[in-house]
């Protein structure tokens, strides 16, 4: 009988450190396992580079092989590259009717079992359990990366391909956390954002502990925070949750436990919220194959852990470990809740309770993701800064390494009390005019700061626009983009940021990389 094992669910679970510091060489050097990462290190191998992969935890593929199958895109038309190869290689698993072959939803283990024949097959090491410590930098460019085991991975080229943009931080890459002020860079969906219907509250709801008296206290998931006016930057950024893969399918289905340190009362919102008349935090429920889910965030109160991610892209290790915790005893216990509590209608009880989680996914981590839904973190801060204006189509790059088309998408940022009621703060869902390109300057740091380092995940954006672009096919587009140009530094033995843009835009065009749209 299978169980779920929570001790196995964990942000740094990683392999055991060798007993002896290793030193690894190559000609690129890739921090962070993530789709970015995988598609950057095939597309490396296949220019001629030694490639190496670190990453910090055990888990390969980031959100792709994270729970995030049903595939955020924008426009399909608007991928190319290794990117479509992926969505390829899923379809003809799985037998895709499709004209192209495509198919973008998929279970977590397809997807990891792709990625990990392509590595494979391409002759790619990665290096688990690797947590940076530092860096050693000679004359403005980075020479290693030591980790704090002591190991030691040394190039000429490398690549921030984490979520947290771990490694430019320790490059002394200029970044920004948290939301612009929309007077930044003269936005208007920036910063502290009000008003927006969706993921909002369909009905009032009191925030007390005791409802109607504020010197009850607030209930938990509700904050004090200032309400700060429309457009005004903090440094708050938009929540995290995990995409859950779940099942229907009796066979294979395991019942939904009680997590460590849960409390019913860390519901009392949710509960309030069903009981003036609103059921839909499990409307987003995609089903993926094989009677499997891929599960988000809707509404109010959902599985979003709304004002607990602040701290994650700033913590260390311990302050991610803990804030992971949290977020997995948040949203296992909103399953849990729903499934057990006397609060919750039994009509309810009885939907949710057909749903459990997959005994055939995750099965080296109890049965759940290791990975967290980083939505943003850091964002470097580049020559070019991607903002609403390049998403609008009101500013158009002069030299595009890849396109976004996804909706200028921030989840809530804050829950607070306005007049005595709920109210979510920072949801915004505004689509982009078109497909648009990002530049390749948005995913190299300045050149005074570090001359051979690409940033294809937490690039050059405002909160906004990054919002648009942080999906996993525009990762995988960007890794390839960003391993192009460093394969084509190496060969020129310039900067990253003096690539000749003729050349990398040929080699781009040449290996199907969309990074035009026909508005025809």
């Amino acid at each position: 009988m299978h169980s779920i094992d929570f001790g196995k669910i964990k942000y740094d679970a990683g392999p055991a450190a060798p007993s002896s510091p290793q030193r690894v060489e190559a000609d690129l050097c890739i921090y962070g396992a993530t789709s970015a990462g995988i598609a950057a290190a095939i597309q490396a191998k296949r220019m001629g580079l030694r490639v190496v992969i670190a990453e910090f935890g055990r888990h390969l593929g980031g959100l792709t092989t994270g729970g995030l199958g049903a595939t955020d895109i924008g426009n399909k038309a608007a991928i190319g590259g290794i990117a479509r190869e992926f969505y390829r290689a899923v379809g003809s698993h799985y037998g895709s009717t499709e004209p192209d072959g495509t198919m973008w939803t998929f279970e977590p283990s397809t997807a990891k079992r792709i990625y990990e024949e392509w590595l494979q097959s391409a002759e790619v090491a990665v290096y688990f359990g690797q947590q940076l410590d530092r860096v050693e930098q000679k004359e403005g460019k980075l020479s290693e990366l030591v980790m704090t085991s002591g190991s030691r991975f040394s190039a000429p080229m490398f690549i921030d391909a984490t979520y947290e943009g771990d490694l430019l931080a320790r490059a002394g890459v200029a970044y920004h956390v948290g939301r612009e002020a929309n007077s930044l860079y003269r936005e208007t969906l920036n910063g502290v954002h009000y008003g927006h219907p969706n993921h909002n509250f369909k009905a009032w709801v009191d925030p007390y502990v005791i409802p109607g008296k504020p010197d009850s206290g607030l209930l938990p998931g509700v904050t004090e925070a200032p309400l700060l006016r429309q457009g005004d930057g903090d440094s708050s950024v938009q929540a995290y949750n995990f995409r859950i893969c779940l099942t229907n399918v009796p066979e294979n289905r395991i019942p939904i436990a009680q997590p460590p340190g849960y409390d019913p009362q860390t519901y009392t919102l949710l509960a309030r919220y069903i009981e003036a008349g609103v059921w839909d935090a499990l409307r987003l429920l995609k089903m993926m194959p094989n009677g499997k889910t891929d599960l988000n965030n809707f509404g109010a109160v959902s599985t979003d852990h709304i004002g607990g991610s602040d701290h994650w892209p700033e913590g260390d290790a311990k302050t991610r470990e803990r804030l992971f915790q949290e977020h997995l005893r948040y949203n296992m216990g909103m399953l849990y809740f729903l499934t057990h509590d006397s609060r919750v209608p039994e009509p309810i009880r009885r939907e949710a309770a057909q749903w459990g989680l997959p005994a055939d996914e995750y099965t080296d981590s109890g049965h759940w993701t290791p990975q967290l839904y980083i939505r943003e973190a850091r964002r470097m801060v580049s020559e070019v800064v991607m903002t609403e204006h390049h998403c609008r189509g009101y500013a158009v790059v002069d030299d595009p390494v890849g396109l976004a088309a996804y909706t200028m998408d921030s989840h809530n940022c804050r829950r607070l009390v306005i007049d005595g009621r709920c109210i979510n703060e920072g949801n915004v869902e505004v689509a982009p005019s078109a497909p648009y390109p990002i530049s390749y300057r948005a995913i190299v740091p300045k050149q005074e700061q570090c001359a051979n380092l690409l940033v294809p995940v937490c690039l050059s954006a405002s909160h906004i626009a990054f919002g648009s672009i942080r999906m996993e096919p525009v990762f995988m587009i960007l890794g390839q983009s960003a391993a192009t140009a460093a394969a084509l530094a190496l060969e020129a033995g310039c900067a990253v940021q003096e690539v000749e843009y003729g050349k990398l835009r040929t080699k781009l065009l040449e290996d199907k990389q969309v990074i035009a749209w026909n508005k025809s």
